[in-house]
């Protein structure tokens, strides 16, 4: 059944569906930028060896949580899609919206919109 973009979620989404998928999306995004900053500091400390410990304690703990988030968010989905329904367009939109214009890189200014050629 393919529900129109302006309906409502579908009565077999859980309602924490949104919590994991939101949060899922920022801790992925926290972990890409963190391995840029955790690569030089593991380089600093490792004359140190309970910061070296530490920090890959702080890592494995960060990456375990994505992947539970991960398994979640399958667990979610997979409850719509064995009840028949899909989720409506307007549901991702409001998940994955960005602002409507920003700043790019050089200062050009970016639309979230459709590419149109």
């Amino acid at each position: 059944m393919a529900a129109p973009a302006s309906s409502p979620l579908p009565t077999s989404a859980p309602r924490w569906l949104r919590v994991v998928i939101l949060s899922d999306k920022n801790l992925s995004a926290f972990y890409v930028g963190a391995a840029f900053t955790f690569a030089p500091v593991l380089i600093v400390a490792d004359p140190r060896r309970p910061l070296v410990i530490a920090a890959w304690v702080l890592i494995a703990t960060a990456g375990l949580w994505l992947g539970i988030l991960g398994i979640l968010m399958a667990t979610g989905l997979a409850m719509v899609l064995r009840a028949g329904d899909q989720m409506p367009d307007s549901y991702w939109d409001s998940v994955l919206t960005r602002p409507s214009a920003t700043r790019g890189v050089g200062g050009s200014i970016t639309s979230s919109g459709p590419v149109t050629r």
